[in-house]
């Protein structure tokens, strides 16, 4: 990718202090791009916002006013938003009949709920100008069914028809909507999946790692900054046809 292609351009990212949103903060700022980075925990923000001179915005996204206050902190400091990349969200496993309704709510409120108040709270700046672009980061488990974690595929394949409902309901403006559906991929969220096999059980931290890498087709987790690039690609201009996606990224499984 040659630098500069998204000078001056505004990107707000969603859990922007770790993993796959920190890849994308890197990747954009090279590009040219200023970034806001929005999460729960600030320290992190704090050291990926050192990395690309970046704006560190703490932000529960559960709470529509505290998006709302972000977001004008985000704007004060980088200008209207061009980019939205919805990345922050949570994980857990459970059997559907020990699963308990207030674990339900918490992956859905975090995953569904906090995707539809970000993108909600940003349209009118995505609306405004040309080239706008909104990037739901969902997962393999938006198109299919995952034992054990009812919640979170419920919570991802509602991410996957907002974002297909917004790309149609938008298609004739300057703004595209598209998702990226990561398999595993080698961030926090996928080492607290092995702490929970390692609890579960008993098996080693090795033997909990290898079992999710051949969840991936190719048995190697899915690379953050693989990620970012197609994050990148999306954003650029010549990628304005490009809507309504759901871009797999898990080695091959479904090929």
């Amino acid at each position: 990718m040659k630098l500069g292609q998204l000078d001056g351009r505004h990107a707000v990212i969603t859990g922007g202090g770790s993993g796959i949103g920190a890849a994308c903060a890197r990747l954009l700022h090279e590009a040219g791009a200023k970034v806001s980075l929005l999460g729960r925990r600030i320290e992190p923000l704090e050291a990926v916002a050192a990395e690309t001179d970046g704006t560190a915005i703490s932000c529960d996204i559960t709470d529509r006013a505290a998006i709302d206050a972000a977001y004008a902190r985000a704007r004060a400091a980088n200008g209207p938003i061009d980019y939205l990349i919805v990345n922050a969200g949570i994980a857990d496993s459970s059997p559907f009949h020990k699963m308990k309704r207030e674990d339900w709510d918490r992956i859905i409120a975090v995953n569904l709920t906090g995707a539809f108040d970000c993108a909600q709270a940003a349209i009118g700046d995505l609306l405004s100008g040309e080239d706008r672009r909104l990037i739901f980061i969902a997962s393999v488990a938006s198109l299919r069914g995952i034992p054990y974690a009812a919640h979170y595929g419920a919570s991802k394949h509602g991410l996957l028809g907002l974002s297909r409902s917004l790309a149609r309901e938008y298609a004739t403006q300057s703004l595209t909507v598209n998702a990226i559906c990561p398999g595993y991929v080698d961030t926090p969220m996928t080492d607290q999946s092995v702490a929970r096999i390692q609890e579960k059980t008993g098996r080693s931290e090795d033997e909990g790692r290898n079992a999710i890498k051949q969840m991936n087709a190719h048995g190697r987790l899915v690379s953050p900054e693989g990620i970012a690039t197609q994050v990148l690609t999306l954003c650029l201009p010549i990628s304005r046809d490009i809507n309504g996606a759901a871009l797999t990224i898990d080695g091959g499984t479904d090929a």
